[in-house]
C-alpha cells in the first residue's frame, strides 16, 4: 500500500491513497474487437470549458496541439450535451448514469450544503471496481458539502474510488492554482518555486498510470481549470498576451490569455498521458476521453456559435467538446453528429469493461458503443430533457428553467414566468429566433412532453417558482 510521503514530496499532497485488489487480466471483447485484457478507461474532464475552445473545434487563438492530434485519431462529437449547465449535477449524472433531477442534485453544491451524492447509488466507480478495476479520481469531486463548513462530508472513497488524489476538502470557488491550494488544507508544504496546480495534476495522472499499468484501471482526471478566477501559469500568460488579437487580462471575453494558458496546461497533460501509454505499451488497451462539464463563463469567453453559456439551458450552456479515442475501435478523424448526453458514459463504460449492470441502479443513459464503432450510426432516442430549477437567478444570469430537445426542435420553459421559447436548431443553431408564437402547436407538444418527463423522473420546482400555472402558455 502506498502512503502519503512514501515516494516524493508530491505524495505528501495526497489526501488519501489506498490501492484496491489487482484485477485479473481476463479476455473480453467490445463489438468485434478481441482484447488481451479489459481496457483501461481514462476520463479527462475540464471545468467550465466551452464547446469552441479547442483548435479541433475551430478555435484560432488557443493552442491545443495534443488534443487536436488526439481528435485526428479519434471520433469527435458535435452534439455532446452536459446534463446540466453547472458542475455538481453534471458530476452526479456522470457517476450515476441518471439525470440530475432523478438524483436530486440540480444545482452546484455549496460548502455547507446538506445535499450530497447518496452512497445508495452504484456509481460507475463502484461498478468498475466490482469488475476488477483499480479506480482513482484526481482533482475535483464537488458532490458533497464539507466538514470544514459544518456539512456531512461524503468523499469519493465512499463511492468506489480506491485513490483520491489532490481533491478538495473545503469550498473550491474563487480559483486556487498556485500552491498552497486553499481548497486542500492537507497540502500545507510550500514549494519553491510555487507549484502550478494543472502541472501537478498532470504529473499525478502519469504516476497513477505507472502504478496500475499491469491491471485494468479507471482514472477520472477532473481538472479545476478553467474555472474562474482564471490564473494561468505566468510564462504561458505572457505568451498569449503577446499574440495578435489577445484580450486584456483574466476577464477578457474574447481571446482570454489566462484561459488560453490554463487550457494549454491541460492540453500538455493530455499529451503526457498519451506519451506514457505509448511508453508503457498499453495504448491499444486504453480508452481516452476528453470533454467538459458545462459551457464556458461568458464573463471570460464566448461559446459561439452557440448562444449564452454556463448557468443557462441555451446551447452555449450545455454543448460540450467530446473526443473519444480507442485504437482498433474508433475510426480516425471521424465526426459524429448524433446527440449524446453525459449520462451515456455509465452504460458505455460498463459495456467496455464487460461489467454486469446492477439492477438496483436505474439508468437514464444509453451506451454510445454504436457511435464509437460507426460515427454515422443513430441511437434509439431522439429526445433529451434538462431540469435546472433555481430559488434565485444564478450570478452569471441563468434563470430557473427546464428544456427539451426532440430531433432538431428545442423548447425552453422559464419557471419564474411560465414563458416558453421554441427554436429550430437545424435552421437556427444560435437560437436567435423564438418560434413559440409562430408554431404554438409544436411548442405545446414539447412542453407537454417536458411536463411528462418531469413527472417520470420526480423533478421538483422551488416553491417560489410555483406561482404560475404550468398548463398555460405565454
Amino acid at each position: 500500500m502506498f502512503t502519503a510521503g512514501r515516494k516524493s514530496t508530491r505524495r505528501s499532497f495526497l489526501k488519501t491513497i489506498a490501492l484496491g485488489a489487482a484485477a485479473a487480466a481476463v479476455p473480453t471483447a467490445f463489438g468485434e474487437r478481441p482484447m488481451k485484457r479489459k481496457p483501461n478507461i481514462i476520463f479527462i474532464l475540464a471545468d467550465d470549458l466551452g464547446w469552441a475552445e479547442l483548435g479541433c473545434y475551430g478555435n484560432k487563438f488557443n493552442e491545443t496541439p495534443h488534443l487536436d492530434a488526439l481528435a485526428a485519431r479519434s471520433v469527435r462529437f458535435t452534439d455532446a450535451y452536459a446534463a446540466a449547465p453547472v458542475c455538481s449535477p453534471y458530476r452526479a449524472a456522470l457517476m450515476t448514469g441518471q439525470v440530475p433531477a432523478r438524483v436530486g442534485i440540480t444545482d452546484y453544491l455549496r460548502p455547507d450544503d446538506t445535499k450530497h451524492l447518496s452512497t445508495n447509488h452504484v456509481t460507475i466507480a463502484k461498478l468498475l471496481k466490482r469488475a476488477g478495476y483499480a479506480t482513482g479520481i484526481l482533482g475535483k469531486w464537488h458532490l458533497t458539502g464539507y466538514a470544514s463548513a459544518g456539512a456531512k462530508e461524503v468523499p469519493p472513497g465512499e463511492h468506489g474510488f480506491d485513490e483520491t488524489i489532490l481533491s478538495e476538502d473545503t469550498g473550491i470557488g474563487g480559483g486556487s492554482y498556485l500552491h498552497p491550494y486553499h481548497f486542500n488544507k492537507s497540502a500545507k508544504r510550500r514549494l519553491d518555486p510555487p507549484e502550478y496546480l494543472v502541472d501537478r495534476m498532470n504529473i499525478e495522472a502519469v504516476e497513477f498510470i505507472q502504478r496500475h499499468k499491469d491491471e485494468p484501471f479507471f482514472l477520472y482526471v477532473s481538472h479545476y481549470a478553467v474555472h474562474t478566477r482564471l490564473v494561468g501559469r505566468a510564462d504561458l500568460v505572457a505568451k498569449y498576451e503577446g499574440k495578435p488579437g489577445a484580450g486584456k487580462g483574466g476577464r477578457a471575453q474574447r481571446n482570454n490569455p489566462h484561459l488560453a494558458a490554463q487550457l494549454e496546461s491541460i492540453d500538455a497533460g493530455a499529451g503526457m498521458i498519451v506519451a506514457e501509454l505509448k511508453r508503457l505499451g498499453i495504448t491499444d488497451d486504453t480508452v481516452v476521453i476528453f470533454t467538459g462539464d458545462n459551457g464556458g463563463e461568458t464573463r471570460v469567453t464566448t461559446n459561439g456559435p452557440w448562444r449564452a453559456g454556463k448557468s443557462t439551458l441555451y446551447e452555449g450552456g450545455t454543448r460540450e467538446p467530446l473526443i473519444v479515442h480507442w485504437p482498433g475501435v474508433t475510426p480516425a478523424g471521424k465526426v459524429c453528429k448524433t446527440p449524446t448526453m453525459n449520462v451515456d458514459f455509465y452504460p458505455t463504460f460498463a459495456e467496455m469493461a464487460g461489467a454486469k449492470l446492477d439492477p438496483a441502479q436505474q439508468l437514464d443513459g444509453l451506451s454510445i458503443a454504436p457511435l464509437l464503432k460507426g460515427p454515422a450510426a443513430k441511437l434509439p432516442r431522439d429526445t433529451f430533457c434538462w431540469h435546472y430549477p433555481l430559488a434565485r437567478p444564478h450570478f452569471l444570469g441563468g434563470r430557473s428553467t427546464g428544456s427539451i430537445r426532440k430531433g432538431d426542435w428545442k423548447l425552453i420553459e422559464f419557471f419564474d414566468t411560465g414563458k416558453v421559447e421554441l427554436y429550430d436548431l437545424a435552421a437556427d443553431a444560435g437560437e436567435s429566433k423564438d418560434l413559440a408564437a409562430q408554431s404554438p402547436a409544436k411548442a405545446q407538444e414539447l412542453r407537454e412532453a417536458l411536463v411528462a418527463w418531469r413527472k417520470e423522473v420526480g423533478a421538483k420546482i422551488p416553491a417560489n417558482c410555483r406561482d404560475y400555472d404550468p398548463s398555460r402558455r405565454r
